[in-house]
């Protein structure tokens, strides 16, 4: 079995698990407590559908295809996005002292990584930037990075703040924690042995990406299937004492 049937093998089980994930949504109206999530799921199906679609359509393959795929790509980034904020929001939502601090916190961190991701892009020689998906490329590159902060920042708060390895809050991070690394180190790989050709090396890269996000994907399907009980959710019974010393702990943090 070559690399590239291998690759399409794994793009058909993500396919599939991520629709049976929206479906199982759907029916369990999950959008009630992870709207933005759901959203999100729906949308990486309709791209999927839509980009395997205009391949058996010649008229479209090439020019019209990269349209969807940017388009697509750019959807997805700005709803993965906003599904972290709704991860931090549901992290927070047992402490109403906090919730303003966490959002403060999820903006702090997004302009902190933006600006080394936007560093880092200044740095990338512009000869490397003459085709569209090198552009795409870089911009994924961006956004990964900042997604991977979030994701640890997250983690990192989460034993402190009560939320549970076993919780969705936690899963859905988890997903996102293991999609964005993945794909950082997959970049940075590239970078140094990618051509312009199709090479073994660029097929193996792919199949990484394409493993990290059938991974993430069954990481999501787990935890979001697996029956929540009371112990998975965040105690409501903070000391005053451990919430003022975070509060001010923060505050400080994001000065």
């Amino acid at each position: 079995m070559t690399l590239s049937s291998l690759t399409h093998y794994l793009w058909a089980a993500r396919f599939l698990l991520h629709a049976g994930l929206l479906a199982w949504m759907i029916v369990r109206h999950f959008h009630r407590d992870f709207p933005i999530f759901v959203l999100y799921t729906g949308e990486k199906v309709l791209q999927a559908i839509i980009l395997q679609a205009t391949m058996y359509w010649p008229s479209f393959f090439g020019p019209g295809y990269l349209t969807v795929f940017a388009v697509g790509s750019l959807l997805g980034w700005a709803l993965s996005f906003a599904v972290i904020y709704e991860i931090f929001q549901q992290a927070f939502r047992d402490y109403p002292a906090l919730c303003n601090l966490g959002t403060d916190l999820f903006r702090g961190t997004t302009v902190f990584f933006l600006l080394i991701g936007v560093g880092l892009a200044w740095l990338k020689p512009a000869a490397e930037l003459h085709m569209v998906t090198s552009k795409i490329d870089l911009v994924e590159q961006t956004v990964c990075l900042v997604q991977c902060g979030l994701v640890i920042v997250l983690l990192f708060c989460s034993k402190r703040i009560g939320l549970s390895l076993q919780s969705r809050t936690f899963g859905i991070a988890l997903g996102f924690g293991i999609l964005a690394s993945a794909n950082l180190a997959t970049f940075a790989i590239r970078t140094r042995f990618e051509s312009p050709q199709a090479t073994s090396m660029t097929n193996l890269l792919t199949l990484i990406t394409m493993a990290a996000a059938l991974c993430s994907v069954t990481v999501w399907t787990a935890y979001v299937v697996r029956p929540e009980t009371a112990t998975d959710t965040p105690s409501r019974v903070l000391p005053s004492h451990d919430m003022e010393t975070w509060a001010q702990e923060l505050r400080r943090l994001l000065r």
